[in-house]
């Protein structure tokens, strides 16, 4: 995806509905141009639509709440929503969402377990970020992401917790040990992350290995310089403070 193709998408995403000549305007770009990537861009064809009266919208929202993110999860709610929650309710409702979604259920390689997993290492890290007086509550936090709409666009999560301007990306991995593929797997989705929810969120991809303990560092990712944040479920809280910085000064 180029800069225009960012940008127009950005518009759409952020708006209540936008026309090919007001978008050209906002951009400085010709109407040639924009109708080009309208309709011919696979974020625009899968991702936004186009009513009537020529007015483009996003299927997602550019915003908080990020309106039809629910749509393409497993589960998605604040995380005040998520709290209430037991277990077993939220266990429910995530597999209910997985099905509405053709997320695949099949538990013969421990799905079901890397789901409760996933679920007991967020309820630890939201009782942390709560003994550090950080404020969460309307933060929105999803699991099981899957955006599949063409052979273009697949956007998959485990986990997103979506702050003021942060996105957390939680790969989650049943495992103790660092492997190339998994980090990969864990910064794969990020570019398309980015344009989703655009400009104004920086993302941030973790790997997380449920059966470390006291795990926290960076590794460089395969054939390039970048690092992605590694650690155990019970460290989680440091990479939020690293990027909220909620513990500084103390």
């Amino acid at each position: 995806m180029d800069i225009i193709e960012r940008d127009i998408y950005a518009l759409i995403a952020s708006g209540d509905g936008i026309k090919a000549r007001e978008i050209a305007k906002k951009l400085n770009k010709d109407r040639s141009t924009v109708n080009h990537y309208l309709y011919n861009s696979p974020y625009m064809k899968d991702l936004c639509y186009r009513n009537e009266n020529y007015e483009w919208y996003g299927l997602i929202r550019q915003s908080r709440p990020h309106v039809g993110l629910g749509d393409y999860s497993g589960y998605y709610g604040t995380v005040a929503e998520f709290l209430e929650l037991t277990e077993d309710e939220w266990f429910q409702m995530l597999t209910e969402g997985c099905r509405k979604i053709g997320r695949n259920l099949n538990d013969t390689r421990g799905l079901f377990h890397s789901f409760r997993d996933s679920y007991e290492v967020m309820k630890n890290l939201f009782a942390d970020l709560s003994d550090a007086d950080v404020k969460f509550d309307d933060w929105e936090i999803l699991f099981e992401l899957r955006i599949k709409k063409s052979r273009y666009i697949r956007i998959y999560a485990d986990v997103l917790v979506i702050t003021e301007n942060y996105v957390f990306s939680l790969e989650f991995k049943m495992n103790d040990k660092i492997l190339e593929e998994e980090m990969s797997q864990a910064a794969k989705y990020s570019p398309y992350l980015e344009v989703l929810f655009g400009p104004q969120y920086e993302v941030i991809p973790v790997l997380v290995l449920t059966k470390a303990e006291d795990l926290y560092q960076y590794a460089e990712l395969p054939g390039t310089t970048a690092e992605l944040p590694v650690c155990s479920g019970d460290m989680l809280f440091n990479i939020f403070d690293e990027y909220l910085e909620f513990l500084e000064g103390e």
